[in-house]
This record gives C-alpha cells, sequence and structure tokens, in this order.
C-alpha cells in the first residue's frame, strides 16, 4: 500500500509553464478560471493572506525544491494565477530521509511561524511522525526549525492547524492515532485540540476533538501497523487536515476523511459551542458533506485551507485533487457557501467559474 504522501514527483517544469501561461490567457479573455489553478504537485494546500498577496505552501514529503529546501511556495495576486516562489524550509539537522508534510503558516507579532510534521516513511511504518515549528521574517522564507511541539503519548502526529480565538488565545488542533475502540470509536487517525503556551510550546492538556465513527471514513481493511508491534486492524480509519472556522458563535472543525486514494476521500466538519468542545458531528453518516468526489471528473478532493478572495468577503476553500492520470494532487479552489444545513463548497468544479 503506497504511503499517504506518496507520489510527490513534480512535474516537468516546461509543460507547468506551458500549462499555466494557457489558463492565464483563457482567464484574462473571459474572466474565469478552471480547476486546477496550479498545473503541477501540490498536495496538502495552505494559503496565507497577507498584505494582499497570497502565499501557498505545499507538502513535498521527502522532496526538495530547486534550491534545496522544503515545501513548495507559490505566491499570487488574486488566488487563480499562481507564481513558483522556491521552497520554504531550510532543512534541519536530521532530516536526511525524512518526510515533512502539511505546512501551515501564520503571522504574529512580527514574526512568520510554520506548523508541519516531520517523520520517517510511509503510514505505518516504525518511525512516526511528530509536530514542528519553524520561523521567518518573511511570509515566504526561508524558514529555520526552532521547536519541537511533542504529544508523548502518540506514537504518530500530523497536520497542525493554528488557530486564534476571538479573546486573542492560540490552539493548536492536530491529527494522531487512537489504537483503542473505547466508546464506539474506531481505531485510526483522530483530531485533537490543544492550548498553545506561546507559538512554540503546547500546554499538554489535549482533548479530543472527533475520532472515527463512521463506515465511510475507512482508510483501509486488515492493515498491518508496524508503529504498533506489527498489530493487524480490522479496519483502519483516518480524519485528518483539521481547520477551523468560528462561524455565528459556533466552533467548526473541518477535516477530511478516508483513504486519500480513494474517491471516498473528501471534507467533513465537526461544531462545538467551545473551542475545546465537545464536538459533534450529526449529519456525517453517510459521507462527507462539505467536499466530495465526482465521479468521472474529480478524484481525492481534500486536505484543504480557507481564504478570503481578494475582496475580503467572500470565503474559498483551498484543497487539492488528483490528476487524471492520478500522478499529481493539484491545487484548486471553490467558494464555500454558509447554508441552513451546514457549510458547503460550491464545488469540486472542473467547467470555468467567476474568478474571486
Amino acid at each position: 500500500m503506497p504511503s499517504r504522501r506518496h507520489f510527490l514527483q513534480q512535474a516537468s517544469s516546461g509543460l507547468a509553464a506551458l500549462a499555466l501561461h494557457s489558463q492565464a490567457v483563457a482567464r484574462a479573455a473571459g474572466r474565469t478560471y478552471t480547476n486546477p489553478v496550479y498545473a503541477g504537485q501540490f498536495p496538502d494546500p495552505f494559503v496565507l493572506r497577507h498584505q494582499g498577496r497570497y502565499y501557498a505552501f505545499g507538502t513535498t514529503g521527502q522532496g526538495r525544491t530547486a534550491d534545496g529546501r522544503i515545501f513548495t511556495v507559490l505566491t499570487s495576486a488574486n488566488l487563480v494565477d499562481w507564481k513558483p516562489a522556491g521552497g520554504a524550509l531550510t532543512p534541519p539537522e536530521g532530516a536526511t530521509g525524512a518526510d515533512f508534510w502539511a505546512p501551515e503558516v501564520i503571522y504574529h507579532q512580527g514574526t512568520f511561524y510554520m506548523y508541519y510534521s516531520m517523520g520517517g516513511g510511509a503510514i505505518g511504518a516504525a518511525v512516526g511522525h511528530r509536530l514542528h515549528v519553524a520561523t521567518s521574517k518573511t511570509p515566504q522564507g526561508p524558514y529555520t526549525q526552532v521547536a519541537l511541539l511533542d504529544v508523548p503519548e502518540s506514537k504518530f502526529t500530523i497536520d497542525a492547524h493554528p488557530f486564534q480565538d476571538t479573546d486573542g488565545q492560540w490552539y493548536l488542533f492536530y491529527a494522531r492515532d487512537f489504537i483503542d475502540s473505547d466508546n464506539g470509536y474506531r481505531p485510526g487517525t483522530g483530531l485533537v485540540v490543544d492550548r498553545l503556551l506561546d507559538m512554540t510550546r503546547l500546554a499538554g492538556k489535549g482533548r479530543t476533538v472527533m475520532r472515527a465513527r463512521h463506515d465511510w471514513t475507512v482508510f483501509e481493511k486488515n492493515r498491518l501497523m508496524p508503529l504498533y508491534d506489527n498489530r493487524t486492524f480490522a479496519e483502519w480509519h483516518t480524519l485528518e487536515g483539521p481547520f477551523v472556522r468560528k462561524h455565528g458563535g459556533k466552533y467548526y472543525c473541518f477535516y477530511s476523511g478516508a483513504n486519500f486514494l480513494t474517491p471516498r476521500y473528501g471534507v467533513d466538519y465537526c461544531v462545538a459551542d467551545s473551542i475545546m468542545g465537545p464536538y459533534s458531528d450529526t449529519g456525517a453518516e453517510k459521507g462527507p458533506r462539505v467536499l466530495h468526489a465526482v465521479e468521472g471528473h474529480v478524484r481525492g478532493p481534500g486536505h484543504h485551507s480557507h481564504v478570503l478572495s481578494p475582496d475580503g468577503k467572500t470565503e474559498y476553500l483551498v484543497y487539492h485533487a488528483w490528476d487524471k492520470a492520478m500522478k499529481e494532487r493539484q491545487l484548486c479552489i471553490d467558494k464555500l457557501a454558509w447554508t441552513a444545513q451546514g457549510p458547503r463548497c460550491q464545488g469540486p468544479s472542473y467547467t470555468p467559474q467567476p474568478l474571486p
């Protein structure tokens, strides 16, 4: 079974540049965009809006950008026309052979903080993942690793998402493994929140946000897990990629569920009255409600972030989806709508859409 961050080969720079130019010409003529908005490998996209410009950061796994760094960086003025801007993270000591996944960046008191995981090889390998943080004085980097955000009770901890509440307090949401089946939950990767003492230290009092309890979130059946003494789990489930929004006085923790290689992968959410929970996912029994595959057109949309359009009003989901050959996970965007039934993405789209 391939790893969760498999298929990280970069597209030919010449072909990617040609595709980007063709898309830009078409958009200028019709004032539309068509997904993907970046014709290249860009898994787990996070977009930071800073001083009127967008900075996108994507997973590179064990790979390196042309400048020898980790995590691909793109820049844009409109969420649609993206230009490569090198790599973000200077490889830290001990980085040889390690995977680097899912960067997210925030700006706080004059410093940019990047959160990500670093670990060994495929999911289920004998070496797990741990969370780290790096800093920079500019949004595009280079970033320097400064701290380990350890979760001692977890051997596999990924997908860090920093969130600042309206009172100014920062929290860190992340995904970690649970191997028990207590209270009707299923073994697999689930979601946790902890308070940040400062931008590089966790309080160490994490609370479970949501664990798997629905059939659609299964990652793999009869899964052998070397990380847990070569134990085989009848079903291993996955909830990952948390991203939090406060809306209408409630906290919505969005996440991606299931196996990222399958048509079942998509985005759902759980909701709470308090940042630390308890969270409920009532309505999520049948499948992802926010963003899901479109047979014959879009496969595996997910691991998203949220960002406002250039007018500062319209909310967009930024996510990846597979190309038709399933060689690359490419950068896509679509509007998010807050409906009476809850948040829903107006996508995934694969035909021309109005420019943001």
